[in-house]
């Protein structure tokens, strides 16, 4: 298997789960609203942590201990509030999609929520700056590896993102929006609380 090969399927296998960054992706694709900034801010924000693993910015994480303690729990209140949040909308309920083109979500609003998903949320780290990049160092060509993982973050956000619109027809229900703000809270939770214990 090549560094590139090896590199894509590393970085897929990473990303799958969902997590609190998939759910609100998951979540903009359904509305489609700012779906291509959505993909774009996660894709490029992986790519620059994967370069920054490749490059050994990995060591680091290891040199500064109460780094990965500040990160978990400032990422852990961050969750458990965004969980809340939606929560609050499934419970408030009357929510359901309109196709009428109207986006109701600022861009500067979705950016932030998205950037503060990313970036609060220690798992990115781990996966992507310590995982892919000490398992970096076992292939010669680095470049192509990290290219690779980079290539599988583009292509699973940008596949979610505007494969969400195939759910469509059953967002037009307020009742599917509630489940979908139950499961959204419920994995924002559930991440929380692996990171607190």
């Amino acid at each position: 298997m090549s560094a590139a090969s090896a590199g894509f399927a590393l970085g897929f296998s990473l990303i799958l789960a969902i997590g609190a960054q998939n759910a609100f992706v998951l979540r903009q694709g359904i509305r489609q609203e700012h779906v291509f900034a959505t993909c774009l801010t996660c894709a490029v924000s992986d790519a620059f942590l994967i370069a920054a693993g490749v490059a050994g910015f990995g060591a680091l994480a290891e040199a500064v201990p109460w780094l990965e303690t500040v990160m978990r729990f400032g990422g852990a209140v961050f969750l458990f509030w965004y969980g809340a949040r939606n929560f609050w909308a499934a419970w408030r309920g009357g929510a359901a999609l309109e196709t009428d083109g109207a986006v109701k979500s600022s861009l500067k609003g979705v950016l932030a929520t998205v950037l503060m998903l990313t970036w609060l949320n220690p798992h990115v780290y781990l996966d992507t700056v310590v995982l892919l990049g000490s398992i970096s160092a076992q292939w010669e060509d680095k470049l192509s590896f990290a290219l690779g993982a980079m290539s599988a973050s583009f292509a699973f956000f940008f596949s979610l993102g505007y494969g969400a619109r195939l759910l469509t027809p059953i967002f037009a229900k307020p009742r599917a929006w509630q489940f979908l703000d139950v499961f959204v809270g419920l994995t924002m939770w559930a991440i929380a609380l692996k990171l607190v214990f």
